[in-house]
């Protein structure tokens, strides 16, 4: 966000940039950490939550692209604002962690589902969104609070 005196456009793309990078680590994390195991535990079988997973990894590939393009947004209107060199670790880790969605969702998500060398795919699965956890949480931790830009 720019300084005080900062437009209501420019504001709003600050706030929109905060949450976005906030929602995306934390529903990594809360999909990852809580839900998925916890659908092992309580669903009958493992093949009907391993189904159920799947289908909540997709909705999270999408929440994930969704947080990426809403930052990559408002950090090129809040560059002004921010450390150029952070914007642009920022935008490298967004850019990244969303690729890292895109090609577990395309690339290993159909081969785990189709059961085809299944403790390989899912291996590869674990450490492409560790990956995009990772980037996430950077791109949260590089995001500029308010009082960081404010003048």
């Amino acid at each position: 966000m720019a300084a005080s005196g900062a437009t209501p456009i420019q504001r709003l793309a600050g706030v929109a940039t905060l949450f976005s990078a906030a929602l995306w680590w934390g529903s990594l994390t809360t999909v990852c950490f809580l839900i998925a195991p916890l659908l092992f535990v309580y669903l009958p079988t493992p093949a009907m939550a391993g189904q159920l997973a799947a289908k909540l990894f997709t909705v999270q590939t999408w929440v994930s692209c969704a947080c990426a393009l809403v930052l990559l947004l408002g950090l090129r209107s809040n560059t002004a604002s921010m450390h150029v060199s952070r914007a642009q670790s920022a935008m490298l880790f967004i850019a990244l962690g969303m690729l890292l969605a895109l090609l577990a969702e395309f690339g290993v998500s159909p081969r785990i589902v189709a059961r085809e060398n299944h403790r390989l795919w899912h291996s590869v699965g674990v450490l492409l969104y560790s990956l995009q956890w990772c980037c996430a949480a950077l791109v949260l931790w590089k995001t500029p609070l308010r009082s960081e830009t404010a003048a």
